[in-house]
């Protein structure tokens, strides 16, 4: 369990640089502003065919995280359709630099909104999007209305993606500590609970929290800092066996100490 491979989400302009900083095979990062609809920007010297070239010949995984206003789920035309557009765009982006997989979360509907018909948006937008890399569908903290808080809604979602015409089989999961932490969801069975229901984990953002359980606050924290307990982490980290990416803050040194505090426990 030990080489479980252990990486972190960094600064967009160099990750090769910063995997190196950190002695890691893997990296995540955006590709341009996490909260504009832009569209993405490579910001390597190069652009994407020297990263991606840069990347294999270094032999550093890249992931990469859509922008967190991608909301395919929601009933408003306004949103979902450019959240739509967006998600191609950062699809064929990752792609293009030869990315491990598009990291997204579930989005949410508006109250009182009937939460099926979340689950068939994102149906819909699984068929109308053209799926080159695994879209890895992340679970969320906070809010009543989102699709990938709660066990059940992440259910919903899977559910109808299994029914899409085409590309389902390009769906995975990407499981967050922090966020199943935050959103009710005990850390002791996640693994199991969202096995069960997805088929499988792809990778784990490990992350601590600095808030207490089910308080729907997406605040991360370095292992140790937070509110759970570094051996539950290494646990959930261990259970899953898959890709580990830190979201915690800091820069090399501090994420060298969190893979260090996880790896000591496997």
């Amino acid at each position: 369990m030990s080489t479980i491979a252990l990486g972190a989400h960094v600064e967009q302009t160099d990750p090769i640089a910063e995997a190196k900083a950190r002695k890691a095979p893997h990296v995540q990062f955006f590709l341009g502003d996490p909260q504009g609809y832009q569209g993405p920007e490579i910001r390597y010297a190069g652009g994407a065919a020297r990263l991606r070239a840069d990347a294999e010949a270094a032999g550093v995984g890249l992931y990469v995280h859509a922008p967190y206003i991608v909301n395919v789920a929601t009933t408003n035309n306004r949103i979902r359709i450019p959240s739509r557009k967006l998600l191609q765009q950062h699809m064929d982006a990752a792609a293009s630099i030869g990315a491990r997989g598009l990291i997204v979360h579930g989005g949410h509907v508006n109250k009182g909104d009937d939460p099926t018909v979340g689950f068939d948006n994102w149906r819909k937008a699984i068929e109308a999007t053209d799926l080159k890399i695994p879209l890895l569908i992340e679970n969320t903290a906070g809010g009543d209305n989102a699709m990938a808080r709660y066990l059940d809604r992440i259910k919903g979602v899977f559910d109808a993606i299994a029914g899409a015409a085409s590309g389902s089989e390009d769906v995975g999961f990407c499981l967050d500590t922090c966020h199943a932490h935050a959103g009710g969801i005990p850390l002791e069975s996640v693994v199991d609970e969202v096995r069960a229901i997805t088929g499988r984990i792809d990778l784990v953002h490990c992350n601590d929290s600095r808030d207490e359980f089910d308080s729907g606050a997406d605040r991360h924290a370095n292992v140790g800092a937070g509110k759970i307990e570094a051996d539950l982490l290494a646990s959930v980290v261990r259970e899953a066996g898959a890709p580990v990416v830190f979201e915690t803050p800091g820069g090399a040194e501090e994420h060298l100490a969190d893979f260090e505090a996880v790896r000591s426990r496997l």
